[in-house]
Protein backbone atom coordinates (compact mmCIF):
# COMPACT_ATOMS: atom_id res chain seq x y z
CA UNK A 1 0.00 0.00 0.00
CA UNK A 2 2.80 2.44 0.91
CA UNK A 3 4.61 1.68 -2.34
CA UNK A 4 1.40 2.36 -4.31
CA UNK A 5 0.96 5.66 -2.45
CA UNK A 6 4.55 6.65 -3.23
CA UNK A 7 4.03 5.89 -6.92
CA UNK A 8 0.82 7.90 -6.89
CA UNK A 9 2.69 10.87 -5.39
CA UNK A 10 5.34 10.64 -8.11
CA UNK A 11 2.61 10.93 -10.73
CA UNK A 12 1.37 14.30 -9.45
CA UNK A 13 1.40 17.23 -11.86
CA UNK A 14 1.74 20.91 -11.09
CA UNK A 15 -1.62 22.63 -10.87
CA UNK A 16 -2.99 26.16 -10.95
CA UNK A 17 -5.46 27.10 -8.26
CA UNK A 18 -8.46 29.08 -9.47
CA UNK A 19 -7.62 31.67 -6.78
CA UNK A 20 -4.23 32.55 -8.28
CA UNK A 21 -3.97 35.68 -10.47
CA UNK A 22 -1.05 37.11 -12.42
CA UNK A 23 -0.82 40.74 -11.28
CA UNK A 24 2.36 41.77 -13.10
CA UNK A 25 4.66 40.37 -15.77
CA UNK A 26 7.10 43.28 -15.53
CA UNK A 27 6.95 46.90 -16.61
CA UNK A 28 7.26 45.99 -20.30
CA UNK A 29 5.44 42.67 -20.02
CA UNK A 30 8.79 40.96 -20.54
CA UNK A 31 7.86 37.94 -18.44
CA UNK A 32 4.49 37.37 -20.12
CA UNK A 33 5.75 34.77 -22.66
CA UNK A 34 7.38 32.68 -19.92
CA UNK A 35 4.29 32.87 -17.68
CA UNK A 36 2.03 31.95 -20.60
CA UNK A 37 4.22 28.99 -21.54
CA UNK A 38 4.30 27.78 -17.93
CA UNK A 39 0.51 28.01 -17.62
CA UNK A 40 0.07 26.18 -20.93
CA UNK A 41 2.33 23.33 -19.79
CA UNK A 42 0.46 23.05 -16.49
CA UNK A 43 -2.98 23.12 -18.12
CA UNK A 44 -2.08 20.52 -20.76
CA UNK A 45 0.03 18.29 -18.48
CA UNK A 46 3.24 18.75 -20.44
CA UNK A 47 6.79 18.37 -19.11
CA UNK A 48 8.42 21.76 -18.56
CA UNK A 49 11.85 22.99 -19.65
CA UNK A 50 13.23 26.16 -18.01
CA UNK A 51 16.27 27.79 -19.63
CA UNK A 52 18.57 30.50 -18.34
CA UNK A 53 19.88 33.31 -20.51
CA UNK A 54 18.27 35.02 -23.44
CA UNK A 55 15.15 33.93 -25.30
CA UNK A 56 12.02 32.18 -24.11
CA UNK A 57 12.60 31.02 -20.54
CA UNK A 58 9.93 28.28 -20.49
CA UNK A 59 8.93 25.72 -23.09
CA UNK A 60 7.31 22.30 -23.22
CA UNK A 61 9.37 19.13 -23.55
CA UNK A 62 7.76 17.19 -26.38
CA UNK A 63 10.19 14.28 -26.71
CA UNK A 64 8.30 10.96 -27.03
CA UNK A 65 10.49 9.60 -24.23
CA UNK A 66 9.03 12.16 -21.83
CA UNK A 67 5.46 12.25 -23.11
CA UNK A 68 2.90 11.93 -20.35
CA UNK A 69 5.43 12.18 -17.51
CA UNK A 70 5.28 15.00 -14.91
CA UNK A 71 8.88 16.16 -15.32
CA UNK A 72 10.61 19.49 -14.90
CA UNK A 73 13.92 20.34 -16.54
CA UNK A 74 15.88 23.33 -15.25
CA UNK A 75 19.50 24.40 -15.28
CA UNK A 76 21.99 24.48 -12.47
CA UNK A 77 23.55 27.87 -11.80
CA UNK A 78 26.72 27.03 -13.72
CA UNK A 79 28.75 29.28 -11.38
CA UNK A 80 31.84 27.04 -11.39
CA UNK A 81 31.33 25.07 -14.60
CA UNK A 82 29.02 24.79 -17.56
CA UNK A 83 25.36 24.80 -16.56
CA UNK A 84 23.86 21.32 -16.38
CA UNK A 85 20.24 20.37 -17.05
CA UNK A 86 18.50 19.03 -13.94
CA UNK A 87 15.63 16.54 -14.33
CA UNK A 88 13.16 16.25 -11.47
CA UNK A 89 9.57 15.17 -10.89
CA UNK A 90 6.84 17.73 -10.27
CA UNK A 91 6.16 15.85 -7.02
CA UNK A 92 9.62 16.73 -5.70
CA UNK A 93 8.58 20.40 -5.62
CA UNK A 94 4.94 19.81 -4.70
CA UNK A 95 6.07 18.06 -1.51
CA UNK A 96 7.80 21.25 -0.33
CA UNK A 97 4.86 23.44 -1.47
CA UNK A 98 2.71 21.55 1.03
CA UNK A 99 5.34 21.87 3.78
CA UNK A 100 5.56 25.62 3.23
CA UNK A 101 1.77 25.99 3.15
CA UNK A 102 1.49 24.53 6.63
CA UNK A 103 4.67 25.92 8.16
CA UNK A 104 4.31 29.53 6.95
CA UNK A 105 0.51 29.72 6.45
CA UNK A 106 0.90 30.46 2.76
CA UNK A 107 -2.16 30.61 0.53
CA UNK A 108 -4.65 32.63 -1.45
CA UNK A 109 -4.35 35.61 0.91
CA UNK A 110 -0.73 36.14 -0.25
CA UNK A 111 0.88 38.03 -3.11
CA UNK A 112 4.17 36.48 -4.20
CA UNK A 113 6.93 38.53 -5.83
CA UNK A 114 9.99 37.26 -7.69
CA UNK A 115 12.80 39.50 -8.92
CA UNK A 116 14.50 37.19 -11.42
CA UNK A 117 13.75 35.43 -14.69
CA UNK A 118 11.64 32.28 -14.68
CA UNK A 119 14.61 30.60 -16.33
CA UNK A 120 16.24 30.66 -12.87
CA UNK A 121 14.97 27.82 -10.71
CA UNK A 122 14.40 29.97 -7.59
CA UNK A 123 11.99 32.29 -9.42
CA UNK A 124 10.33 29.40 -11.22
CA UNK A 125 9.89 27.55 -7.92
CA UNK A 126 8.23 30.57 -6.29
CA UNK A 127 5.83 31.20 -9.19
CA UNK A 128 4.87 27.52 -9.39
CA UNK A 129 4.32 27.39 -5.62
CA UNK A 130 2.10 30.49 -5.80
CA UNK A 131 0.04 28.91 -8.60
CA UNK A 132 -0.32 25.70 -6.58
CA UNK A 133 -1.34 27.46 -3.35
CA UNK A 134 -3.65 30.04 -4.93
CA UNK A 135 -1.51 33.14 -4.28
CA UNK A 136 -1.28 36.08 -6.66
CA UNK A 137 1.96 36.64 -8.60
CA UNK A 138 4.21 39.60 -9.37
CA UNK A 139 6.89 38.48 -11.85
CA UNK A 140 9.30 41.44 -11.80
CA UNK A 141 12.43 39.98 -13.37
CA UNK A 142 14.01 42.44 -15.81
CA UNK A 143 12.67 45.56 -14.08
CA UNK A 144 15.07 47.99 -12.42
CA UNK A 145 15.39 47.66 -8.63
CA UNK A 146 13.68 51.03 -8.21
CA UNK A 147 10.74 49.92 -10.36
CA UNK A 148 10.57 46.66 -8.43
CA UNK A 149 10.34 48.53 -5.12
CA UNK A 150 7.50 50.67 -6.47
CA UNK A 151 5.50 47.60 -7.54
CA UNK A 152 6.22 45.74 -4.31
CA UNK A 153 4.84 48.68 -2.35
CA UNK A 154 1.87 49.56 -4.56
CA UNK A 155 0.75 45.95 -5.04
CA UNK A 156 1.29 45.20 -1.33
CA UNK A 157 3.36 42.07 -1.95
CA UNK A 158 3.47 39.81 1.10
CA UNK A 159 5.94 37.05 0.13
CA UNK A 160 9.28 37.63 -1.58
CA UNK A 161 11.61 34.96 -3.01
CA UNK A 162 15.03 36.42 -3.76
CA UNK A 163 18.77 35.89 -3.96
CA UNK A 164 21.18 37.89 -1.78
CA UNK A 165 22.33 39.88 -4.83
CA UNK A 166 18.75 40.88 -5.65
CA UNK A 167 18.13 41.99 -2.05
CA UNK A 168 21.28 44.12 -2.10
CA UNK A 169 20.07 45.89 -5.22
CA UNK A 170 16.74 46.68 -3.52
CA UNK A 171 18.59 48.10 -0.51
CA UNK A 172 20.63 50.45 -2.69
CA UNK A 173 17.46 52.09 -4.03
CA UNK A 174 16.88 53.66 -0.60
CA UNK A 175 13.20 54.21 -1.34
CA UNK A 176 11.79 53.53 2.11
CA UNK A 177 10.43 50.48 3.90
CA UNK A 178 8.13 47.78 2.50
CA UNK A 179 5.83 47.09 5.47
CA UNK A 180 3.42 44.68 3.76
CA UNK A 181 5.99 41.96 3.12
CA UNK A 182 5.67 39.35 5.85
CA UNK A 183 8.01 36.63 4.57
CA UNK A 184 11.33 36.83 2.72
CA UNK A 185 12.88 33.59 1.48
CA UNK A 186 16.50 34.08 0.48
CA UNK A 187 18.53 31.41 -1.31
CA UNK A 188 21.39 31.00 -3.73
CA UNK A 189 24.12 32.50 -1.56
CA UNK A 190 25.00 33.91 1.83
CA UNK A 191 24.07 37.26 3.32
CA UNK A 192 26.81 39.26 5.01
CA UNK A 193 26.89 39.52 8.81
CA UNK A 194 25.53 43.08 8.85
CA UNK A 195 23.04 42.68 6.03
CA UNK A 196 20.29 41.02 8.05
CA UNK A 197 19.97 44.14 10.24
CA UNK A 198 19.79 46.35 7.14
CA UNK A 199 17.09 44.12 5.65
CA UNK A 200 15.08 44.43 8.87
CA UNK A 201 14.78 48.15 8.08
CA UNK A 202 13.70 47.48 4.49
CA UNK A 203 11.18 44.80 5.59
CA UNK A 204 10.19 45.91 9.11
CA UNK A 205 7.33 43.40 9.48
CA UNK A 206 8.91 40.44 7.72
CA UNK A 207 10.49 37.22 8.89
CA UNK A 208 13.64 36.49 6.90
CA UNK A 209 14.44 32.86 6.15
CA UNK A 210 17.74 31.99 4.52
CA UNK A 211 17.75 28.51 3.08
CA UNK A 212 20.54 26.30 1.83
CA UNK A 213 20.12 23.89 -1.03
CA UNK A 214 21.18 23.16 -4.58
CA UNK A 215 19.44 22.67 -7.91
CA UNK A 216 19.88 18.93 -7.41
CA UNK A 217 18.54 18.83 -3.83
CA UNK A 218 16.06 21.70 -3.46
CA UNK A 219 15.75 22.57 0.26
CA UNK A 220 18.36 21.11 2.63
CA UNK A 221 18.33 23.47 5.63
CA UNK A 222 16.48 26.65 6.57
CA UNK A 223 17.26 29.28 9.19
CA UNK A 224 15.07 30.53 12.02
CA UNK A 225 15.33 33.50 14.37
CA UNK A 226 17.55 31.50 16.75
CA UNK A 227 19.99 30.23 14.10
CA UNK A 228 23.52 31.05 15.33
CA UNK A 229 25.71 33.39 13.22
CA UNK A 230 27.49 31.61 10.40
CA UNK A 231 25.02 28.72 10.26
CA UNK A 232 22.62 27.92 7.42
CA UNK A 233 20.09 26.52 9.88
CA UNK A 234 18.69 23.10 10.69
CA UNK A 235 17.37 20.42 8.36
CA UNK A 236 14.27 21.45 6.40
CA UNK A 237 11.22 19.25 7.25
CA UNK A 238 11.52 15.84 5.60
CA UNK A 239 15.30 16.10 5.15
CA UNK A 240 17.74 13.61 6.69
CA UNK A 241 21.37 14.70 6.88
CA UNK A 242 24.46 12.54 7.22
CA UNK A 243 27.92 14.04 7.61
CA UNK A 244 30.83 11.84 6.60
CA UNK A 245 34.22 12.97 7.99
CA UNK A 246 36.87 14.02 5.50
CA UNK A 247 39.47 15.94 7.57
CA UNK A 248 39.52 17.35 11.10
CA UNK A 249 36.08 18.70 11.99
CA UNK A 250 35.07 18.93 8.35
CA UNK A 251 32.67 16.42 6.79
CA UNK A 252 30.96 15.88 3.45
CA UNK A 253 27.22 16.59 3.57
CA UNK A 254 24.87 13.85 2.33
CA UNK A 255 21.12 14.36 2.13
CA UNK A 256 18.03 12.19 1.70
CA UNK A 257 14.59 13.75 1.16
CA UNK A 258 11.47 13.72 -1.03
CA UNK A 259 12.86 16.81 -2.81
CA UNK A 260 15.87 15.32 -4.61
CA UNK A 261 16.28 15.45 -8.38
CA UNK A 262 16.10 12.37 -10.62
CA UNK A 263 19.36 12.97 -12.48
CA UNK A 264 21.04 15.03 -15.18
CA UNK A 265 19.65 15.13 -18.67
CA UNK A 266 22.95 14.23 -20.30
CA UNK A 267 26.35 14.94 -18.78
CA UNK A 268 27.34 14.62 -15.14
CA UNK A 269 28.96 16.55 -12.31
CA UNK A 270 31.99 15.14 -10.53
CA UNK A 271 30.87 16.46 -7.11
CA UNK A 272 27.41 14.89 -7.36
CA UNK A 273 27.25 11.28 -6.16
CA UNK A 274 24.56 8.88 -4.96
CA UNK A 275 24.75 6.25 -2.23
CA UNK A 276 21.40 4.52 -2.01
CA UNK A 277 18.80 7.14 -1.09
CA UNK A 278 21.46 9.68 -0.11
CA UNK A 279 22.96 12.32 -2.39
CA UNK A 280 25.93 14.66 -2.05
CA UNK A 281 26.87 17.62 -4.23
CA UNK A 282 30.33 17.72 -2.66
CA UNK A 283 29.57 20.35 -0.02
CA UNK A 284 31.80 20.32 3.08
CA UNK A 285 30.69 21.48 6.52
CA UNK A 286 30.05 20.60 10.15
CA UNK A 287 27.05 20.37 12.47
CA UNK A 288 26.73 21.47 16.10
CA UNK A 289 24.91 19.52 18.80
CA UNK A 290 21.68 21.41 18.17
CA UNK A 291 21.65 20.32 14.53
CA UNK A 292 22.75 23.67 13.06
CA UNK A 293 24.73 23.21 9.86
CA UNK A 294 27.83 25.29 9.11
CA UNK A 295 29.21 25.27 5.57
CA UNK A 296 32.85 25.47 4.48
CA UNK A 297 32.30 25.19 0.73
CA UNK A 298 32.31 22.78 -2.18
CA UNK A 299 35.03 20.16 -2.30
CA UNK A 300 35.78 21.38 -5.84
CA UNK A 301 36.41 24.91 -4.51
CA UNK A 302 38.96 23.85 -1.90
CA UNK A 303 42.51 24.71 -2.98
CA UNK A 304 45.91 24.19 -1.38
CA UNK A 305 48.02 27.25 -0.64
CA UNK A 306 51.43 26.54 0.90
CA UNK A 307 50.18 23.09 1.98
CA UNK A 308 47.13 24.56 3.75
CA UNK A 309 43.59 23.89 2.56
CA UNK A 310 41.66 27.06 1.69
CA UNK A 311 37.94 27.16 0.93
CA UNK A 312 37.33 29.98 -1.50
CA UNK A 313 33.85 30.45 -0.01
CA UNK A 314 35.50 31.38 3.32
CA UNK A 315 37.48 34.12 1.55
CA UNK A 316 34.34 35.35 -0.20
CA UNK A 317 32.43 35.61 3.08
CA UNK A 318 35.18 37.71 4.68
CA UNK A 319 35.29 39.93 1.58
CA UNK A 320 31.52 40.33 1.68
CA UNK A 321 31.50 41.28 5.36
CA UNK A 322 34.24 43.88 4.91
CA UNK A 323 32.89 45.43 1.71
CA UNK A 324 29.41 46.27 3.03
CA UNK A 325 27.44 44.08 0.66
CA UNK A 326 29.32 44.53 -2.61
CA UNK A 327 29.23 41.49 -4.87
CA UNK A 328 32.48 39.60 -4.17
CA UNK A 329 34.17 36.47 -5.46
CA UNK A 330 37.44 34.58 -5.14
CA UNK A 331 39.23 32.25 -7.52
CA UNK A 332 42.61 30.50 -7.43
CA UNK A 333 45.46 30.52 -9.94
CA UNK A 334 48.49 28.22 -10.06
CA UNK A 335 51.59 29.36 -8.20
CA UNK A 336 54.96 27.67 -8.69
CA UNK A 337 56.04 28.06 -5.04
CA UNK A 338 52.80 27.91 -3.05
CA UNK A 339 50.73 25.60 -5.25
CA UNK A 340 47.94 28.16 -5.68
CA UNK A 341 47.29 31.83 -5.01
CA UNK A 342 43.94 33.42 -4.21
CA UNK A 343 42.67 36.27 -6.39
CA UNK A 344 39.76 38.35 -5.15
CA UNK A 345 37.23 40.42 -7.06
CA UNK A 346 34.84 43.07 -5.74
CA UNK A 347 32.19 45.06 -7.55
CA UNK A 348 32.63 48.80 -7.96
CA UNK A 349 35.29 51.39 -8.59
CA UNK A 350 38.89 50.72 -7.57
CA UNK A 351 39.38 51.24 -3.83
CA UNK A 352 42.86 50.49 -2.54
CA UNK A 353 41.91 51.25 1.06
CA UNK A 354 39.13 48.66 0.88
CA UNK A 355 41.50 46.16 -0.73
CA UNK A 356 43.95 46.55 2.18
CA UNK A 357 41.13 46.19 4.73
CA UNK A 358 39.94 43.00 3.03
CA UNK A 359 43.46 41.55 3.08
CA UNK A 360 43.91 42.43 6.74
CA UNK A 361 40.57 40.89 7.67
CA UNK A 362 41.34 37.70 5.71
CA UNK A 363 44.69 37.43 7.48
CA UNK A 364 43.08 37.87 10.90
CA UNK A 365 40.12 35.55 10.26
CA UNK A 366 41.61 32.85 8.03
CA UNK A 367 45.39 33.09 8.16
CA UNK A 368 48.04 34.43 5.80
CA UNK A 369 47.59 31.59 3.30
CA UNK A 370 44.03 32.79 2.54
CA UNK A 371 44.95 36.43 1.88
CA UNK A 372 44.22 37.36 -1.75
CA UNK A 373 47.37 38.12 -3.72
CA UNK A 374 45.46 40.92 -5.39
CA UNK A 375 41.91 42.24 -5.50
CA UNK A 376 40.42 43.39 -8.77
CA UNK A 377 37.53 45.84 -8.89
CA UNK A 378 34.93 45.37 -11.62
CA UNK A 379 31.96 47.57 -12.47
CA UNK A 380 29.81 45.71 -13.18
CA UNK A 381 30.73 42.33 -11.77
CA UNK A 382 30.01 39.60 -14.36
CA UNK A 383 26.92 37.82 -13.06
CA UNK A 384 24.93 34.73 -13.98
CA UNK A 385 21.13 34.75 -14.45
CA UNK A 386 20.95 33.13 -11.00
CA UNK A 387 22.36 36.30 -9.43
CA UNK A 388 25.73 34.75 -8.58
CA UNK A 389 29.14 35.98 -9.76
CA UNK A 390 30.27 34.24 -12.95
CA UNK A 391 33.29 32.35 -11.61
CA UNK A 392 34.20 30.95 -15.02
CA UNK A 393 34.52 34.47 -16.44
CA UNK A 394 36.43 35.63 -13.37
CA UNK A 395 38.81 32.69 -13.64
CA UNK A 396 39.66 33.82 -17.18
CA UNK A 397 40.24 37.38 -15.96
CA UNK A 398 42.52 36.09 -13.21
CA UNK A 399 44.56 34.16 -15.76
CA UNK A 400 43.75 30.69 -14.46
CA UNK A 401 41.46 29.39 -17.19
Amino acid sequence: MMEELALDMRDRWFMRSADSAILSCGAQGQNRPAIAALLDCIERHLPIHARQGEGTAISAVDSPVNAGRPLLYCQSSGSTDLAKTIRRSHASWIASFEVNRGRYTLGKHDRYAVLGSLGHSLSLYAVTEALHLGADILALGGDSPRAQVVVLREARASVLYSTPSQLRLLQRVDAGALPDIRLVFCGGGALGTDERADLAELFPNAELFEFYGASETSFITISTADTPPGSVGRAYPGVTLKLRPVAGEDAEIWVSSPYLFDGYDGGRAGDTRWDGDFLTVGEIGRMDRQGNLFLRGRRSRMVTVADVNVFLEDVEQVMLDESAGRACAAVAVPDALRGNAVIGFAEGAADEALAERIKARCRAALGSHAVPRRIGFLDPMPMLPSGKPDLVALQRLAGGG
